[in-house]
């Protein structure tokens, strides 16, 4: 695979310095190719160092591979996670660095690629002039797309693009969370080509047009050029970095065999109707059963108005005993629940013109949207009743993602009900409420359930969080 991989970055159009870096190169021993781009977070002083810590972790760890290449790859990011740390903590100035990559290495003797990543750098794999994205965005536009809920150009135009919920640096616990390295390995046929992209070109060029540049007769070298050249005539708005690896060993082409001869297959007996049965029976019985049924339902109306009545007779005889009261919704809830209920697409954002803070709750807010933004222009209070005793908030299981912005809690026993929800909070405070979150999980009752419920990432801050 001599020439067969090639790396390259620009700075782009916009930005005056590059944080992207990337490796393409052999192994000592020439069994593998090491493919990898690393993108030091945009605007954080000291993403070029954590781009380059990470990148000379990564070839320490792979210069003599071991047999377990997946855990040697786990080590390398792990090292590199807890330098950028350490640096954070002994530069002031570089405490809010950070960067995202992803690693592919190449066993060119089985064929076969392993891959390791975290944030919103790429791995594409063209195969037969289709292109597969193997990796996923870990952030909330590359969720959306990746489920389907926005499209590839909506994607590339939404203002939260550039949004990430993991990187290397940010301190989350990263050893101890076995989800949060997206791990996997893949079939390199020969024929195949890797694309490894910073989001600078995934932003600004999509899959049609990659596809026409990678799938073009002419080198590796050439087609890294023409996609960092497309992706600066759309704009160039971010560092642009791509890696490519080609499997250039000769197709195999498989004889075509004959299929196996069929075996026969029994024939079931045939049925016997016996047509000197009446012809009424059959109709007989059906009304048989259906007069029971009949009599049934008139017996347990019967019975469910007796206990009706015996309750009732017993209530009024009994004046102490507690009877249920109903409250009637005030002005401000009822106006954001229509609100929810109403929502045309999947944002809603709260001005303190239209909903005076605090909104004082006497019932639960429900919504099922599959994805719900909720977010005040200014911190604003949901308050409990004092008579009311349930939770503020209740998601229910058809909503996949639910993002909350600038709301304080206040009074609950329980703020928020999740149920299988992904959910994501920024500038959120629970005041005497303390059980803030109660996550419930839906699992079927028959079978082995298999999984792991992983730490939160939710984190305290004393002022509130600034950034888009």
């Amino acid at each position: 695979m001599d020439n067969n991989y090639f790396g390259i970055t620009d700075t782009g159009k916009v930005r005056d310095n590059n944080e992207d870096t990337f490796i393409a190169e052999r192994t000592s021993d020439n069994d593998f190719v090491i493919a990898c781009v690393i993108d030091g977070v945009g605007g954080y002083s000291g993403g070029e160092i954590a781009a380059d810590i990470t990148r000379k972790s990564i070839l320490h760890h792979l210069a003599h591979p071991k047999a377990d290449l997946p855990g040697v790859m786990k080590e390398a990011i792990l090292a590199a996670d807890a330098q950028i740390i350490l640096e954070k903590q002994r530069v002031k100035g570089h405490e809010n660095m950070a960067c995202v990559f992803t690693l592919a290495v190449v066993d060119l003797h089985k064929n076969k690629l392993y891959y390791i990543h975290v944030g919103d750098t790429r791995l594409y794999l063209l195969r037969d002039n289709s292109l597969i994205k193997i990796s996923k965005d870990q952030s909330f536009v590359g969720f959306m797309e990746d489920s389907g809920r926005l499209t590839e150009e909506q994607a590339m135009q939404h203002p939260k693009r550039n949004e990430i919920n993991k990187a290397l640096g940010f301190g989350m616990g990263m050893a101890g969370q076995e989800d949060y390295l997206e791990t996997g390995e893949s079939p390199f046929l020969p024929g195949d080509l890797l694309l490894l992209c910073s989001d600078g070109l995934s932003d600004m060029v999509n899959s049609q047009e990659m596809i026409r540049i990678l799938t073009m007769d002419n080198s590796i070298k050439e087609k890294g050029a023409q996609l960092i050249n497309a992706a600066n005539q759309n704009g160039g708005l971010d560092n642009i970095t791509v890696v490519l690896v080609k499997n250039d060993k000769q197709s195999l082409v498989h004889e075509a065999t004959k299929p196996a001869a069929k075996s026969k297959k029994s024939v079931p007996a045939p049925v016997v109707v016996d047509h000197a049965s009446p012809p009424q029976a059959q109709p007989l019985q059906k009304r048989n059963k259906n007069t029971v049924a009949l009599l049934s339902g008139l017996c347990l109306i019967l019975l469910a108005a007796c206990v009706y009545l015996f309750w009732q007779k017993h209530q009024l005889s009994n004046p102490s005993l507690p009877v249920k009261t109903v409250h009637s919704r005030n002005a401000q809830e009822l106006k954001l629940q229509d609100a929810l209920n109403n929502l045309k697409g999947n944002t809603l954002t709260l001005t303190d013109s239209v909903f005076k803070s605090p909104i004082i709750l006497t019932e639960s807010l429900h919504f099922t949207k599959d994805s719900l933004f909720l977010i005040a222009k200014n911190q604003i209070v949901i308050k409990s009743d004092s008579a009311f005793r349930g939770n503020a908030m209740i998601i229910q299981s058809a909503s996949s993602y639910v993002y909350l912005e600038n709301l304080t809690f206040e009074d609950f026993n329980t703020a928020i009900s999740s149920q299988n929800n992904a959910l994501v909070l920024k500038n959120i405070q629970f005041k005497n409420s303390p059980n803030a979150i109660q996550t419930i999980y839906e699992l079927p009752a028959k079978g082995y359930i298999n999984g792991k419920i992983s730490r939160s990432s939710f984190k305290a801050d004393s002022i509130p969080n600034t950034s888009k």
